[in-house]
């Protein structure tokens, strides 16, 4: 089927003779080439004015608007989509029969009356009044307010065209809706160029001089659509107009202005094939075919020019199969490592003539990962060119302008770090070192000629400054601070930690600890693991939630246990199959380590955290009842069989390793260990207060893990506040919903911290 345009609702003048009887929600299925689509009309208003508005939600399109409907003598006409779509039925109390035609194809739809099902059980979620009153509960008097930290910035995400001649960013209107502008920086003339309605313009950059794209889904769904609009606001159009297909975005094309590499999973829902579309007219070329569904590809690598040079292949789930071409279009097999091994190509090293050279980072030979320049045709080594005796090598930045010349090195350990390789960037990293001591500063932009940079300084006690760089004049000026309200000097301290597990491994993490605690007194403490938990880590840095909680006396406890990303294999491997018990030790330990340093109170210790961390939240309560004094549980894992059941359709050719990583059903002691670290069979032992949030639309961890445990808790009647948003997916998006979350979270600890 086309793509139902997704547009805000559209107020309607038509003419009814009994408006009450339609006034309400219709449902019902057409059957298309087989498939059940469900639709849903919306009617409402009075008498002789309704909005109507259409939904096809299998296909993530909502909230399209009916141009034109009529009603008379029992026969309802509606048409939409400029008349491509039309609807003739004939009501008949609280059904109507009728046809629906698109394209030429007319399908019988019978639809029926009713409201229309919610995700999940409805009944569980408190109400507006119970959560106000939770939020209630916080009656300091205290210098910032939630929305202080958690407001989204009057003005965010700068970026400069290619060539310089614009400027683009992000400005909040009075109903929180983040447009995007485009200031002409010759002439200072500013022109809203992407305006941002009921869904989240998800993010947004420049693929040309002259053209901008941007992505969207619906509700938090993920299901990512690309959109693209001319720098004056003209000539905007949907590119990827597909219903239920997801979009990543590849490679933008220097060279090829007109044109991006994408890969969608429009050919089948479980892999994603790659594409080149015209930013224009989006135009499709489909350039390789991902068909072998047991062992699909998962990435690919392409060149500046746009040319498919490799890919990679997951077999049977739990290996990678790396193919490169040393002749076009001819792929074969170069290595095949563990799922869990890295070996992939930084970029290819176009300062040379030789087309195979690449830059690589790789772990095949080291615990931790290094950076390499590499010959793919031969398949091995030129040179090792940086690593880190204690982290993993992250990136490496190379010059487009300067012949492909290389900038610097990074990794990220206590605190991310460049190390600076040519001429050229170890000047201007001294410039800048000159100008921002004590702050961490990124190169977030960049003119072609390099004339002009986008410079982004933060810290941990400042949100972040945009500033620019002119540098034939040496000049450097404030562009915007994010959050001038959030003075530096009442910000807290995130202090890197080091300590030693119980089985004997290092450790890392961060404690922020609020100003009565470098006063000498113990505060309560919120531990906050991190999501994932595969490969991701915590890192120093300006974190909202850890100031909010210091402002409020509380510290806040990070920990990057076993299984964290950045601190080699060795590290990350010791975490498998210890999701729930020793990865949920580590977490233990940083909390006696802060207990025995003297800085918080033993007896007031919250645990929060989301995703991956919400289940720490639960397996916390129910593994160490007494060890916390409270929970909160966002978006989190409940049941660990009922997850991998419900994980989304592109998730499924990496069910294997989600296997490896947590646990297998299939092998009798591992389920009988999914069965002990899955909270939702030891509710009995969950005793202290619980507060659980959830997004409705969330495709990770669907809904029913945070309705199993909330109806479970009341069936042993103990009462537990959930927060369920309707519009919201994986964590909440907008700021009016992300505002009713921290409220009454200060709310929930108000009551059971101080």
């Amino acid at each position: 089927m086309k793509k139902f345009l997704f547009i805000t609702t559209l107020i309607l003048l038509v003419g009814v003779s009994n408006a009450q009887t339609i006034k309400g929600d219709w449902s019902g299925n057409i059957n298309a080439q087989g498939q059940e689509i469900p639709l849903i009309f919306h009617f409402s208003g009075e008498d002789d004015q309704l909005s109507a508005t259409m939904d096809s939600p299998s296909q993530g399109a909502n909230g399209i608007p009916v141009e034109k409907v009529t009603y008379n003598d029992n026969e309802l006409k509606l048409s939409l989509m400029s008349g491509q779509i039309s609807y003739v039925a004939q009501v008949k109390g609280e059904t109507m029969e009728g046809t629906f035609s698109q394209g030429g194809a007319e399908i019988p739809l019978e639809l029926s009356k009713g409201e229309i099902k919610k995700p999940g059980n409805t009944s569980l979620p408190s109400s507006e009044e119970e959560l106000q009153a939770l939020a209630d509960k916080e009656t300091g008097n205290y210098k910032y307010s939630v929305s202080d930290y958690f407001a989204k910035p009057a003005s965010s995400s700068f970026q400069l065209s290619p060539n310089g001649t614009f400027m683009s960013y992000r400005e909040k209107d009075e109903k929180l809706k983040n447009h995007v502008y485009v200031k002409n920086i010759e002439t200072n003339e500013v022109k809203r160029v992407i305006t941002e309605g009921e869904e989240l313009v998800r993010g947004y950059g420049w693929a040309n001089d002259n053209r901008l794209i941007y992505v969207m889904d619906k509700g938090g769904n993920e299901d990512y659509h690309l959109f693209a609009v001319n720098v004056d606001g003209t000539n905007e159009k949907e590119l990827t107009p597909y219903d239920g297909v997801k979009v990543n975005i590849l490679a933008s094309l220097k060279e090829d202005k007109d044109h991006m590499i994408i890969s969608m999973n429009k050919n089948n829902p479980q892999v994603f094939d790659p594409y080149k579309i015209n930013i224009v007219s989006g135009e499709l070329e489909q350039l390789y075919e991902n068909t072998d569904l047991t062992n699909p590809i998962t990435g690919y690598e392409f060149d500046k020019d746009g040319k498919l040079r490799g890919f990679s292949k997951l077999k049977d789930g739990i290996n990678s199969e790396i193919y490169y071409s040393v002749e076009p279009g001819d792929y074969k097999l170069m290595k095949t490592i563990n799922w869990d091994d890295t070996f992939s190509i930084l970029s290819f090293d176009y300062a040379t003539e030789y087309p195979h050279d690449a830059y690589v980072i790789s772990n095949l030979t080291s615990d931790k990962a290094e950076i390499y320049l590499y010959d793919l045709a031969k398949d091995q080594a030129i040179k090792k060119l940086f690593s880190n005796d204690n982290y993993d090598a992250s990136s490496i930045s190379i010059s487009r302008k300067r012949n492909w010349e290389l900038d610097y090195y990074s990794y990220e350990g206590e605190k991310y770090q460049i190390i600076p390789v040519s001429k050229y960037y170890k000047k201007l990293h001294k410039r800048l070192q000159k100008e921002f001591p004590d702050y961490e500063f990124n190169l977030v932009g960049k003119t072609d000629d390099e004339s002009q940079y986008l410079i982004y300084v933060t810290s941990d006690r400042l949100y972040g400054k945009y500033f620019s760089y002119d540098v034939d004049k040496d000049e450097i000026k404030l562009l915007f601070d994010l959050m001038p309200q959030l003075k530096e000097a009442d910000m807290a301290e995130m202090r890197p930690i080091s300590f030693m597990s119980r089985d004997g491994i290092q450790l890392h993490g961060y404690i922020t600890l609020p100003k009565q605690a470098l006063k000498g007194k113990k505060v309560p403490v919120i531990v906050n693991p991190h999501g994932g938990p595969q490969g991701i880590r915590d890192s120093w840095g300006f974190n909202p939630e850890a100031q909010l909680f210091a402002s409020r006396g509380y510290a806040t406890l990070h920990v990057n246990f076993r299984i964290s990303g950045g601190y080699g294999k060795e590290f990350f491997r010791s975490g498998f199959k210890q999701i729930g018990r020793k990865a949920m030790d580590d977490v233990e330990d940083g909390l006696k380590y802060v207990i025995e340093k003297g800085w918080v109170d033993k007896d007031k210790v919250a645990i929060y955290g989301g995703s991956h961390g919400g289940y720490d939240v639960l397996r916390g309560l129910t593994k160490t009842p007494d060890l916390y004094t409270c929970g909160v549980d966002y978006v989190g894992v409940s049941n660990l069989f009922t997850f991998m059941e419900t994980i989304p359709p592109y998730w499924a050719p990496y069910l294997p390793m989600l296997k490896a990583i947590w646990y297998d059903p299939d092998v009798a002691e591992e389920r009988k260990i999914m069965e002990e670290v899955s909270p939702v069979y030891h509710i009995d032992k969950i005793k202290k207060p619980l507060f659980v949030v959830q997004g409705a639309n969330d495709p990770r961890v669907n809904i029913d893990e945070s309705d199993q445990i909330v109806q479970a808790l009341r069936k042993r009647d103990i009462e537990v506040p959930y927060m369920v948003k309707y519009d919201e997916g994986h964590g909440f998006a907008k700021e009016e919903n992300r505002m009713d979350l921290y409220e009454a979270m200060m709310g929930f600890f108000a009551e059971h911290l101080k």
